[in-house]
This record gives C-alpha cells, sequence and structure tokens, in this order.
C-alpha cells in the first residue's frame, strides 16, 4: 500500500533518528501506511503533529543490571522500560526476558503496545520493557537474584498510576513474584496494581495465563463469523507451544475446531487427528521438553519435522503464536495454497509485511496482533481494577468481560475498515481506529 505523502516524509525521519532498529521501523511503517484516510480526514491531528509524538517515546530508560550465580560468577546484563505514550492511561505493556532484546525491540513492542491498549477501549497507555538476560537453565535462585537486581532499579519509574509492567517472554508468574517482592520490599508498600500477572493468592487474576490465547481464538471467531463461518470441523494450525499457543489450542478446540500442528525452535509436530493438549502442556509446562518428544509419545500418529515450515501444513485457519516475522512471503503462499481462510496473530508481529500482503490480496481475513493478542494486555488491566477496588472475580466472569472486550475490538476493527471503505482489512481498521482514539487524546491534553 502507498504511504500518504506527509507519512513518507516522517517516516524517513523515524528511519533517520532511530539508525538500527528494523523491528520498530516495520512497526511504524506497517501503521502509517494505514492510517492515511485518517490524516486526510483529521487535519487537526497533521497541524499538533499528532503522528510524529506517536513516533517518540515519551521516556526511553536503559539501565545496568548486575547480578550474581551461583557459583559466585558476576554477570552485567542491560535493563529497559520504553514508555511510549501515556495520553489514555498510565504505560501498560510486558517485560521480556531474552538474549535477543535490544533497545529497538523493546521500542517496537511499545509502539505497538500504544496501538493495541487503544483498541480494547480501556484507560491504559502504551509502554514495553525487559532485558537481555535469559532465564533459561537458571536456577531459582539466580533468576531472583536477577528480579531483585533489575527491580532495584526500575521501582523508581513505575507504580499503579504511572506505568505498570507485565510479563511477556521469559517472564511468568515466578519473575513476577520475584519482582513485586522487590518492589514492595523497597517501597514498603503493598501496591497490587503495580504488576499485573501476578499469581492468584497475592492480587493475580483469574484467566490472565490463558487471555492472549483465548483471546486470540475469540477475535478469529468473530472474524469467521463474519465471512459466514465457524471453527466447527476445520483444522487449525498453531506456531508456538507456550503460553500463548497452548491457550489459544485450548479455547481453539473449546470452539470447535482441530488444531493439528504446533511447534517450538527445533521443528513442528503434525497430528492429523488433533492435538493431545494434556501431552503438549505436560511436555512444556512441567517436564520442559523439546516438542519432537510428543511425536515419540504418541507413536506412529503424529510426525516429527526439523527441516520445513509449520506453514505448509494444510489448514483453514492459522495462528502465529511463537515470535516476530515468523510468516514470510513464501509462508504465507503456502498457506493460501493449503486453503487458509483467516489467519489470526496470538504473537507480536508474526507476518512480515510481504506475507501480510500476500494474505490480504488473496482474501485471507487477517488479523494482526494489535488486535488479535489484545486479551492479554485486556485481562491485565482487569487485574489492575480487581486490584484498585480489592475485588476478586470468578474464573466465569472474567472470561466473559475477556470475550466481551475481543467481540468490541473486532467490531472497531470491522467498522472502522468499511468506514474508510476498506472492508474487510483488519489492518486499516485496527490501525485506523487506535490512531484516532489516541489522537484524540492528545489534542485534548495539549501539546505535551
Amino acid at each position: 500500500m502507498p504511504m500518504h505523502g506527509d507519512l513518507e516524509r516522517i517516516y524517513a525521519d523515524v528511519l533517520a533518528r532511530n539508525p538500527g532498529e528494523r523491528e520498530f521501523h516495520q512497526a511504524v511503517r506497517e501503521v502509517l501506511e494505514s492510517i492515511g484516510p485518517a490524516v486526510d480526514k483529521h487535519p487537526e491531528y497533521a497541524d499538533a503533529k499528532i503522528v510524529e509524538r506517536i513516533c517518540e517515546p515519551e521516556r526511553q530508560i536503559i539501565f545496568r543490571v548486575p547480578w550474581e550465580d551461583d557459583r559466585g560468577a558476576i554477570h552485567i546484563n542491560r535493563g529497559f522500560r520504553v514508555e511510549f505514550n501515556s495520553a489514555l492511561g498510565p504505560y501498560k505493556g510486558g517485560l521480556r526476558f531474552h538474549p535477543t532484546v535490544l533497545l529497538g525491540t523493546v521500542k517496537f513492542l511499545g509502539f505497538e503496545q500504544v496501538f493495541k491498549n487503544a483498541l480494547t477501549g480501556l484507560p491504559i497507555g502504551g509502554g514495553k520493557g525487559g532485558s537481555d538476560f535469559d532465564p533459561k537453565g537458571r536456577s531459582d535462585r539466580e533468576v531472583m537474584r536477577f528480579c531483585q537486581s533489575f527491580m532495584t532499579e526500575l521501582y523508581r519509574h513505575i507504580g499503579e498510576y504511572t506505568d505498570v509492567p507485565a510479563g511477556d517472554i521469559g517472564v511468568g508468574s515466578r519473575e513476577i513474584g520475584y519482582l513485586f517482592g522487590q518492589y514492595k520490599r523497597i517501597t514498603n508498600r503493598y501496591e497490587s496494581g503495580v504488576l499485573t500477572g501476578k499469581g492468584l493468592n497475592y492480587g493475580g487474576a483469574q484467566v490472565r495465563r490463558e487471555a492472549t490465547g483465548y483471546g486470540c481464538a475469540f477475535f478469529v471467531e468473530e472474524m469467521l463469523r463474519a465471512r459466514g463461518e465457524t471453527f466447527d470441523g476445520k483444522d487449525v494450525v498453531v506456531s508456538g507451544s507456550g503460553n500463548v499457543a497452548i491457550y489459544t489450542i485450548e479455547k481453539v478446540h473449546q470452539l470447535g475446531g482441530r488444531v493439528v500442528a504446533c511447534s517450538d525452535s527445533s521443528g513442528f509436530v503434525h497430528d492429523p487427528k488433533g492435538i493431545d493438549l494434556e501431552l503438549i502442556k505436560d511436555l512444556k509446562e512441567v517436564r520442559r521438553e523439546r516438542i519432537g518428544a510428543y511425536a515419540e509419545e504418541r507413536g506412529g500418529e503424529a510426525t516429527f519435522v526439523t527441516d520445513r515450515s509449520v506453514w505448509e501444513v494444510p489448514c483453514a485457519v492459522a495462528l502465529p503464536s511463537a515470535t516476530q516475522n515468523e510468516i514470510d512471503e513464501a509462508d504465507a503462499a503456502a498457506l493460501v495454497r493449503g486453503g487458509c481462510i483467516a489467519v489470526g496473530e496470538g504473537a507480536n508481529m508474526p507476518t512480515t509485511p510481504a506475507g501480510a500482503r500476500v494474505l490480504l490480496e488473496a482474501g485471507v481475513s487477517f488479523g494482526p496482533g494489535k488486535a488479535a493478542n489484545a486479551g492479554g494486555v485486556a485481562t491485565s488491566a482487569l487485574e489492575m481494577q480487581q486490584n484498585a477496588s480489592r475485588d476478586s472475580w470468578s474464573f466465569a466472569h472474567s472470561e466473559e468481560r475477556l470475550r466481551d472486550i475481543m467481540i468490541g475490538i473486532h467490531a472497531r476493527c470491522f467498522e472502522t475498515a468499511e468506514e474508510y471503505g476498506m472492508p474487510g482489512n483488519y489492518v486499516a481498521g485496527a490501525n485506523i481506529a487506535a490512531y484516532a482514539r489516541v489522537a484524540e487524546a492528545m489534542l485534548a491534553l495539549g501539546l505535551v
């Protein structure tokens, strides 16, 4: 899609000001290619330099994280928190612990988070953080010491009315517990709403663990309904086998679909009769084994493949739930050949721009991550509500709130795309709807 002239100039400036940050460049371009019609319709946004301000984080924090391992060796990692935009509420977004984390990674995730959070309709701004620390292979005590050192710096920048981190890749309930414990110790406050993704026995919310996967399935269910379809009897492929993938599989099965393949970094398994979810949970959440063990335990019913893409498995619905840029142009073409009619991004930006073009041109319903995987942050906001009111909701009530939110996100994307003459284009609908909501708030708050 050609970019609006003024937006092309803004994008060139983003490239010049943020050299080498390819993922951030990709995320910005994907949005700017969509919002031209909104820029033309609302000249007041241009006069206030809204786009330029949205593309520049309000605050970027980088800090040193020294910690000691079990052998007494000292390690130095780098910590990040990018507080991107607070026009709609306190910064909200996860922490990622992974050796690939760089400032550009965090900026891309934070930029996406601004739009994702706006689509929820909830009063939360966007931010993201993390570290190049790798928790894999580390003992609980090593992870605790790292988290305590990380929070010793981060605590001064966060708060329930300022910035509310959550988990992401490499940051689960264990890490959140250690982070919250150190925050409580340093501040001498039991400020439950400062972190989300907490354990249920100290302020966490029902459905938070399941939320991103469940939410993605709910969103895709609405996309299918808009096409006059349902999940019933359809073969589905889900990439990944972590938290998002596991609970995507669980909800797809409950909605009548049959997930026939999933993956990890070592390869993928294809089980034509349907993935045995309990076995996947045991392998990944309990034994922490590679996905190949699934095929071994299923005997001849499942195949483990290491040298091909999981997207070559024929399916009606594809749900990429692993990491960014996992579906390229060739993968997208394979999905189209395999009869795919809907793709919902459970991960953040898992489809390359070329891949997305192939899917859209083929008439595949394509739900971008900022819409399809917003269930996680939406439920984090619900956790903040419960913490603020000293309340605790049932699983059923929390899941119903999540489903209502995802239905609302789908409606905003679908209706906005139609309003701007691009029916069925969820990418444009999501970007324009989110941009308009943030822009209106920024106009109201003045030049800040």
